[in-house]
């Protein structure tokens, strides 16, 4: 398609809203109607939710959007499915994959997860024991994973399992999506310090996938992989709020309201506390603006390492603004009101800034520098791909995986 202007791709939004009127249609009516006209990702192909556009054009839409008096942030649909599911299936997977995946992803209607941690590799996701054995036209899995998001409501799982054990642990790997209903995929619930169960432990048990079903050539899983988990990067540091918007928000208008109500607090301490939230209003503007950049000189295609940066960025300042948060909130941060539900989410990330609770959500962000690939994980990949710097010795490189000694 040829490129349009900023003009027309507004109004393709504004019929958009005019045709499907955001009050009265569904999730699934709405977004089924937005993917059906390109602007649901536009940067991908047409009749595969986008107008072959830059990515950047997206801004556009979701600007109009948002004008609609509802609108369903990508994050709280399918935050896997949409942000890392989407760009891998479309890289790597058949035009029928394409047109049965695709569109139900981004409703929401076939919820996706992602499975590639497992016990004894969380870091080192190459070195996972997995194992997937062709038997026919099918694959036969068995194995465990952990740390599954949304396990619990997922159709679909990205699954990556060992197919060759003689080969290096990098080249023996391949990718598949996998029906979350077939027989043999157990999901249990993994309950964290907010006493909800977000996360999931999985174990596949003589589970048959066919062989349709693979994504990427059989020992290429690995090179899949990093086509997800650069998009997942991304989607976990590289969003571009309004300014002062979202948590850094909230903070601002608790230290407004310490501010206005005199509660007998050290004047001293008063100070601190607004240097304190001065600074992060700062830090939160510029990771803002990076992100900006980012987005606006990214182009189609999988995102390069520079997404470690606002993932890396954007976790630790997340801790940080809820850390002032419940300063600023003082003897009331004690009280956990919602108290241990022991309860499994409908959501991932149901205690992020959208969460009526800052102490919910402070507890939650204790996970954000190890979900998604750690800070430590982040700035390895920065150091050596980015900055260029030596890696780390590997002595097990070109080690076939079934001779590396595990525990």
């Amino acid at each position: 398609m040829a490129e349009i202007s900023e003009d027309q791709l507004r109004q393709k939004a504004r019929d958009l809203l005019s045709e499907v009127d955001p009050a009265e249609a569904t999730q699934y009516e709405f977004r089924g109607a937005q993917f059906d006209r390109g602007l649901s990702r536009v940067d991908f192909p047409e009749g595969k939710g986008g107008l072959g556009l830059s990515p950047k054009a997206q801004t556009v839409v979701d600007e109009e959007l948002r004008k609609g008096s509802r609108y369903w942030h990508d994050l709280n649909v399918n935050p896997i499915g949409i942000g890392m599911g989407a760009p891998t299936v479309l890289a790597h997977g058949t035009e029928e994959m394409h047109h049965r995946l695709l569109r139900p992803l981004y409703t929401g209607e076939e919820i996706w997860c992602q499975m590639f941690s497992e016990p004894g590799a969380g870091s080192d996701v190459a070195g996972l024991a997995s194992r997937a054995e062709l038997d026919g036209d099918e694959w036969v899995v068995n194995g465990q994973k952990v740390w599954t998001s949304l396990a619990h409501r997922s159709r679909w799982g990205m699954l990556v399992a060992r197919t060759d054990p003689d080969a290096p642990k990098h080249r023996g790997l391949t990718y598949f999506v996998l029906d979350m209903t077939l027989p043999g995929v157990e999901v249990r619930p993994l309950y964290q310090i907010t006493g909800e169960a977000e996360f999931n432990e999985i174990f596949l048990n003589e589970v048959r996938i066919p062989d349709s079903m693979r994504l990427g050539e059989r020992g290429q899983g690995w090179n899949v992989a990093i086509t997800t988990l650069m998009n997942e990067r991304v989607a976990l540091g590289g969003g571009v709020p309004e300014r002062g918007s979202g948590l850094i928000g909230i903070l601002v208008s608790a230290w407004e309201r310490l501010r206005d109500e005199a509660d007998g607090r050290d004047p001293a301490s008063c100070q601190v506390l607004r240097d304190r939230v001065v600074r992060l209003w700062t830090e939160a503007e510029v990771l803002r603006l990076t992100n900006w950049r980012a987005r606006t000189l990214s182009s189609a295609g999988t995102p390069g390492p520079e997404g470690s940066v606002g993932k890396a960025v954007s976790a630790e300042l997340n801790q940080r603004i809820y850390e002032c948060l419940i300063d600023v909130m003082g003897s009331e941060a004690m009280l956990f009101p919602q108290g241990y539900p022991m309860s499994r989410p409908d959501q991932s990330g149901s205690a992020s800034y959208r969460d009526p609770s800052p102490v919910k959500g402070f507890l939650r962000s204790r996970a954000n520098t190890i979900e998604g690939g750690t800070s430590e994980v982040m700035r390895n990949i920065l150091g050596e791909r980015v900055l260029g710097l030596p890696k780390d010795p590997g002595v097990d490189k070109n080690t076939p995986w079934s001779e590396i000694p595990r525990n």
